[in-house]
């Protein structure tokens, strides 16, 4: 295993990678040669930078080039000869809003990586507005050539994270509800929730919920998710045939002559149709190996006791000999109801 320092030295190693391939693009704009060289050793470089990180990687890329490019310029200039002015994709982070947006309106063809794609997705919430309606004009054509899987990890991190930002405008949430509804980015997102073994899926999957696109999915979202905590996402939205998201948090104030207040999470839902009969969610449900998931399952159990007859019983049994404390309580109650109303 490695240590600390270790730890450490293998990510400043990373981070050179970058630097250097970063200078080595500037370096090749401006160089004399006619023909520009490509962004593969870039490409290669931020092929594996954690989305979680893009503040910082976007703050450092961004000085790293232009100050590389500034100096390659000069380098090269010639009193009679004006800089060229070619926009590439890393022009998406320029300090100068005016050239932002004019990359935008220039990109064509698919993007190079995920790093390149969630720069592009994060114009929608850049503070000049004219930048923003660009990224909202051009992202659906970036999808439509780009790998679904480039997309699918940028999105994974945005919706994540997009409730905290403080420009993007509803206009902006619907480009990127269009991009999820599209089919290949929603067999993709899938996919993800599905096969992935770490990272917020659960939460990512109440996000898409707001589009139909996962609606015929969540039952094969349920029985074969790696994640316990998105399965038992996919069975509570059966069972309650509504999709559940946080759309955001307000503060309120509680006692405003002491200063008191709470932040408030504020839930959108949307109503869905489930093919599943519920004898046969709560049989899936009740033998799944997690205690989340069983969790669900009593709880809907004790919601539909009355109507469950003998098998209420057999369930209520089950779970009251579970080695979950949490389920093993919830079959106890549920076993006291039974009890009473048979009284």
């Amino acid at each position: 295993m490695l240590g600390g320092s270790e730890i450490v030295q293998d990510s400043h190693d990373y981070e050179g990678h970058v630097i250097s391939a970063v200078k080595q693009f500037a370096s090749s704009i401006n160089s004399k040669s006619k023909v520009v060289s490509d962004m593969s050793m870039l490409v290669h470089a931020t092929n594996k930078l954690p989305l979680s990180g893009l503040d910082y990687w976007e703050r450092l890329i961004r000085s790293e080039f232009y100050n590389a490019l500034d100096t390659s310029t000069k380098a090269n200039w010639k009193f009679w000869k004006k800089p060229s002015q070619i926009l590439t994709w890393l022009d998406l982070i320029s300090w100068d809003g005016y050239k932002r947006e004019k990359t935008l309106r220039t990109l064509s063809g698919a993007a190079p990586n995920s790093f390149f794609f969630a720069l592009a997705i994060r114009r929608l919430n850049d503070w000049v507005p004219q930048v923003r309606e660009a990224a909202r004009e051009k992202l659906p054509l970036i999808v439509d050539a780009s790998d679904p899987t480039y997309v699918v990890d940028a999105l994974c991190v945005t919706l994540s994270n997009w409730n905290s930002w403080g420009r993007i405008e509803q206009k902006d949430k619907d480009v990127l509800l269009e991009i999820i509804s599209k089919e290949k980015i929603g067999n993709a997102l899938k996919a993800k929730i599905i096969s992935s073994t770490s990272g917020p899926m659960a939460s990512l999957m109440a996000q898409v919920g707001r589009t139909p696109v996962l609606d015929d999915y969540l039952n094969e979202i349920a029985e074969s998710a790696v994640q316990p905590s998105v399965r038992a996402k996919a069975f509570r939205s059966q069972f309650e045939k509504r999709m559940v998201w946080l759309e955001g948090r307000k503060f309120e104030w509680t006692d405003i002559r002491y200063c008191e207040g709470r932040v408030k999470p504020i839930i959108g839902e949307r109503d869905i149709s489930v093919c599943v009969d519920f004898n046969e969610l709560l049989e899936k449900s009740s033998t799944d190996t997690s205690s989340i998931v069983k969790r669900v399952a009593a709880e809907m159990l004790i919601r539909e006791l009355e109507n469950m007859g003998e098998k209420g019983v057999q369930l209520a049994n089950l779970f009251a000999s579970d080695k979950s404390s949490a389920v093993a309580e919830r079959g106890r109650f549920a076993l006291k109801k039974l009890e009473e109303s048979q009284v």
